[in-house]
């Protein structure tokens, strides 16, 4: 069974830092492309990162490269969110997915194709 869960959410302060991981469970993260996204109430879900696994490159979002890091390790099938500088606009439930097609590439724009998702963990940016 393909599942993903996140961990690691919390309530910080502004240009703190977080680290949220997404373990993953029957499938090998090198394979597949994978996101991390983010939400608002009421807005549109948002990319964050992605990896494909098609050409092996990753993407950030404008609005995090220079502050987000992601990083895996691969004996644990775990993929980290390192989130320095944190500003009140990151505030957001985040999310990884997974494109479960081997081989899988980004979605071009949105999240299409990146069809399991886990419960997402809730991030709170605020003094």
């Amino acid at each position: 069974q393909v599942q993903l869960v996140e961990s690691g959410g919390g309530l910080v302060q502004p240009g703190g830092s977080l680290r949220l991981s997404c373990a993953a469970s029957g499938f090998t993260l090198d394979y597949y492309a994978i996101g991390w996204f983010r939400q608002v109430p009421g807005k549109e879900r948002e990319g964050v990162w992605c990896f494909s696994a098609s050409n092996g490159r990753t993407y950030y979002a404008d609005s995090v490269k220079g502050r987000f890091t992601v990083s895996r390790d691969n004996a644990k099938n775990t993929l980290y969110l390192q989130m320095n500088s944190l500003k009140p606009e990151d505030t957001a439930v985040y999310y990884c997915a997974a494109n479960p097609n081997f081989g899988s590439s980004c979605p071009n724009s949105g999240h299409s194709g990146m069809d399991v998702w886990g419960k997402g963990t809730l991030v709170t940016v605020s003094s």
